[in-house]
């Protein structure tokens, strides 16, 4: 493909994942854009051996767009960064066609050996604003990785990943919940949420709201709140049967037993 006809195809990616953009001359002042044909220029010197002047290219464009790209990391085409600021992508990364990647997404490495060590972005994938993609993991083709999420594992193809770290919430458009694995807390099987209803109206190409207000760390403390109301439930039970005085019962808290009337079983108990 013609420079011609591959800058042509960068301006009508901007027209199809950005609904702000009106004309070419507008999508022109892109600094995602200018940030792309940049990191072409500068990843052929990096190949050619001119690895000088492809770093201060991709410098010099840092400064003016606020987005860094190595000039070593291999991106696909129609590839798009809407906004831009504060978007890092290291050396080893690699980014295939039609991703589209919000600001503040860094796409990091984990290792100082000279190896692998950035992720794997696959086809038509979205990383939402914020998101950090951290090491040589992968993301599968037409996976959404939502706001300000931290994904440090490999997430499948066709799935949303959300929260601190990341989690799997959606997969092949079926809401989902991960079923761990003893006290790893590593997802190994993913199940349907039969308390989770789809939502009401089919999701945007983008990101759908229910998805973006997901929180896997939420979600666990209210089902510990909804154990903790089940459990005094029980004990509510448990001292009417046994007429134990309840605190709301007296007007104030219950007094405990002195300790010369404890016995050895008590003190394990409590223990």
């Amino acid at each position: 493909m013609g420079i011609a006809a591959r800058l042509r195809e960068d301006i009508q990616t901007v027209f199809r994942k950005d609904p702000a953009a009106r004309s070419v001359w507008e999508v022109l002042t892109y600094a995602g854009l200018w940030a792309l044909l940049s990191h072409r220029v500068a990843h052929r010197l990096w190949r050619g051996g001119l690895k000088f002047p492809a770093r201060f290219l991709s410098q010099a464009t840092r400064f003016w767009t606020g987005i860094e790209i190595h000039p070593g990391a291999r991106i696909g085409r129609r590839f798009f960064i809407d906004h831009g600021m504060g978007v890092v992508i290291g050396e080893t990364a690699e980014i295939g066609d039609d991703v589209l990647m919000y600001h503040q997404v860094t796409l990091g490495g984990t290792s100082l050996e000279k190896v692998k060590r950035h992720p794997t972005i696959g086809n038509n994938v979205l990383i939402g604003m914020g998101a950090k993609v951290i090491g040589a993991i992968t993301v599968g083709d037409n996976a959404r990785v939502g706001a300000n999420a931290v994904v440090t594992r490999d997430v499948p193809a066709n799935s949303t990943a959300v929260g601190i770290p990341a989690k799997v919430v959606k997969q092949d458009g079926v809401y989902v919940r991960a079923v761990l694995d003893g006290a790893h807390g590593h997802p190994h099987v993913l199940a349907p949420a039969p308390a989770r209803p789809a939502p009401a109206r089919p999701a945007p190409a983008v990101m759908d709201s229910a998805l973006n207000a997901l929180d896997p760390q939420g979600e666990a403390i209210g089902r510990l709140l909804d154990e903790i109301e089940a459990l005094r439930q029980r004990l509510a039970v448990l001292e009417a049967e046994h007429n134990f005085p309840h605190p709301a019962s007296t007007g104030g808290p219950v007094s405990a037993s002195p300790a010369s009337e404890w016995h050895p079983h008590d003190i394990e108990a409590v223990v």
